[in-house]
């Protein structure tokens, strides 16, 4: 009988479709994907990007250790990367595979089985799987040169690197033939995309040109964009999400964390208010029904009540149609963690509820 295998996936859209990779490569090996209660193993994909995050991975692997049967459990992602042996500590039978791309081997090495090989190679891995979502995503780049102060992402996931843009046709291709009639194209920094071209003359790809490329090689209905940094919704990007007639979905998720320029410096952001207001107003002077959505952190270390009204102002001239608001998480490492004037968590609690 084939191994049955459980995934658990915490944390953001990049690790579910990584995810869906070690299901593809399991799949592939001869493995069933089964609920947690049947499974000889269980691939948990963590997150690390707060606190609670963190915590919610601990719990999720206790968990895991405890189901009857003692199943094999595997910890992978973020937490893994960074914090391998407390994880591997906390019950015998679980074990820590940082490196995404090897965890199916791993499972069947743990359960004493020779993996077969696989063929996904290079810089970044990514397969759109029949886990039964029809929006899947592919995976176009990964890591993160910027060094946001409340970050602790960049540390697992290193420096920015993209997918090979015949690697993104191909792979948008094979989701088709899944029967995808949608592709959402994730990354940590998508808007960092920059890959060459090599059979048009070493041409570079940036994220728009990206996207008329995958538009103009394939038949997708159409692409959705995650989240972009302000300073990557450009003109040229707009545009070519305006003359897809409907190809690339117009929906803008750009993040901003804070709408005060006082706590974006300390932030460690490399923009300020003015360059997003004018982000914004350029997608709505070219697409006037464009939605944006956004990211934003509340009581980060020396956020008064003044800066506070003041990213509250901002956001409500900003009229998003759709915010996912944090209060601040100290990450350990990071220099926000040890800053001055830390908030307290009961004014970060009536901030979210008045930002929200």
């Amino acid at each position: 009988m084939a191994h049955g295998i459980a995934l658990i996936n915490l944390g953001c859209r990049v690790n579910r479709v990584e995810l869906d990779l070690m299901a593809d490569s399991l799949l592939r090996m001869g493995c069933r994907i089964v609920e947690e209660d049947e499974a000889q193993a269980i691939v948990i994909n963590t997150c690390a990007v707060t606190a609670e995050a963190e915590a919610k991975t601990r719990k999720a692997v206790r968990k895991a250790a405890l189901m009857p049967g003692a199943p094999l459990v595997v910890a992978t992602g973020c937490v893994a990367s960074l914090f391998a042996d407390e994880l591997a500590s906390l019950a015998p039978n679980v074990v820590v595979e940082a490196e995404k791309d090897k965890v199916a081997d791993r499972v069947l090495e743990e359960l004493g089985f020779a993996p077969e090989s696989v063929s996904d190679d290079g810089l970044v891995i990514s397969k759109p799987t029949p886990t039964g979502r029809t929006r899947p995503g592919i995976k176009i780049q990964d890591g993160c040169d910027n060094r946001c102060t409340f970050c602790i992402v960049w540390k697992a996931r290193g420096a920015g690197k993209s997918l090979d843009p015949r690697e993104v046709v191909s792979q948008v291709k094979d989701a088709m033939s899944r029967g995808a009639q949608e592709v959402v194209l994730t990354g940590i920094n998508l808007g960092s995309y920059k890959a060459q071209l090599e059979d048009e003359g070493e041409k570079t790809l940036r994220l728009p040109d990206l996207l008329e490329y995958v538009l103009e090689k394939t038949e997708v209905g159409r692409l959705r964009l995650s989240s972009l940094e302000p300073p990557d919704v450009n003109a040229r990007l707009v545009e070519v999400i305006a003359a897809s007639n409907g190809r690339i979905a117009p929906f803008l998720h750009i993040c901003l964390q804070s709408g005060c320029d006082a706590t974006l410096a300390r932030m460690g952001r490399v923009y300020r208010t003015e360059l997003y207001r004018n982000a914004v107003e350029e997608a709505r002077s070219v697409l006037p029904t464009i939605a944006l959505g956004t990211d934003l952190i509340v009581g980060f270390p020396g956020e008064t009540d003044k800066e506070f009204e003041e990213s509250y102002e901002f956001c409500r001239q900003m009229g998003f149609s759709k915010m996912h608001v944090f209060r601040y998480s100290k990450r350990p490492g990071t220099p926000a963690a040890i800053a001055p004037n830390q908030v307290d968590p009961k004014v970060m609690a009536e901030r979210a509820k008045k930002m929200r």
